[in-house]
């Protein structure tokens, strides 16, 4: 298969910024399917919380990787990457082009970098860790991150807890830091067309998103997954603080706070969440085509040129 014919739409940005409905419309227009690069709709039991695509959209193109796995179900990166590998060659040979959408900027960084080969942490140590930021707080956890791997002071930011417990768990257990381990990486994928897309939504326009979705989707079906939720066995990686909506949901359930509070306090945590991505995609040079329009039609255009 030649390159020409190994196609793959990179298409990223953060919460709430359209890329589904642009994936829907690009995928009609290019004879694409759609892949999730998004770490929380692959999960089956968050589905409202996640806003993923509704069964309507997914009539309209096929998708793959939603909802397929369960919150009890331990999931890392490196299952993702195994997963997307299968789906984007099989997508290919069958003369389709694969369009990667999400917000989820490991995921996009595996595809366009590879995976570092870290030996693995057994479940026991990556849990002291967890513990021991707990017990800390975000940043005195960070300071001693800083003193044992320094080379993370320029990387992250005390605001990226899962990339921050890593790194920590990495250098504490392996005595190599997490970024020596990268450099022995490359992708999979160095012989693709790889048309990299970034939706670098103007600030009002995002907010004014992300409080329309937040409003929409706190109904009757989140809070029945949210106490469907606390009675599960979760995979340990994944905490109530980890999924927006959680945690808020259970102080609304429990009395401590009006729906009022409620949507506001979520729609703080999603407007943090959208700033950490954008943050994040900029600061790993992933070298984006980054499109920046408050015209959609205009936007759409734009996207439609860079992926023919």
């Amino acid at each position: 298969m030649s390159k020409l014919n190994k196609k793959i739409i990179l298409l990223a940005g953060p919460t709430a910024s359209g890329k589904s409905k642009i994936a829907i419309l690009l995928s009609k227009k290019i004879k694409g399917e759609i892949v999730n690069a998004d770490s929380m709709q692959i999960y089956k039991e968050i589905k409202t919380l996640s806003s993923r695509p509704s069964k309507n959209d997914m009539r309209k193109v096929k998708h793959h990787l939603y909802g397929f796995i369960s919150v009890k179900k331990k999931f890392s990166v490196g299952h993702w990457y195994k997963e997307v590998k299968k789906k984007i060659n099989s997508i290919l040979k069958r003369g389709k082009i694969p369009i990667l959408v999400g917000g989820t900027g490991l995921y996009f960084r595996s595809i366009t970098a590879g995976l570092s080969t870290i030996p693995n942490i057994s479940d026991t140590k990556r849990l002291k860790v967890r513990r021991l930021y707990q017990k800390l707080g975000q940043e005195p956890f960070f300071k001693k991150l800083i003193l044992l791997d320094p080379k993370c002071k320029k990387k992250l930011l005390p605001s990226d807890t899962q990339r921050v417990i890593r790194a920590y768990e990495v250098m504490k257990f392996t005595k190599k830091s997490l970024y020596d381990w990268a450099k022995n990486t490359k992708s999979d994928f160095l012989d693709y067309d790889l048309r990299k897309i970034y939706l670098d939504t103007p600030r009002d326009i995002l907010l004014n998103s992300i409080k329309k979705r937040t409003k929409s989707i706190l109904g009757k079906q989140a809070i029945l997954e949210v106490k469907k939720f606390l009675k599960m066995r979760v995979n340990k990686s994944l905490s109530a603080n980890y999924i927006i909506g959680i945690k808020e949901i259970k102080k609304y359930i429990e009395g401590h706070i009006t729906k009022k509070e409620l949507i506001e306090l979520v729609n703080i945590r999603t407007r943090q969440y959208a700033k950490r991505q954008s943050t994040w995609q900029r600061g790993h040079m992933m070298n984006w085509e980054m499109l920046y329009n408050n015209d959609f039609s205009v936007l759409f255009k734009k996207i439609l040129k860079l992926s023919s």
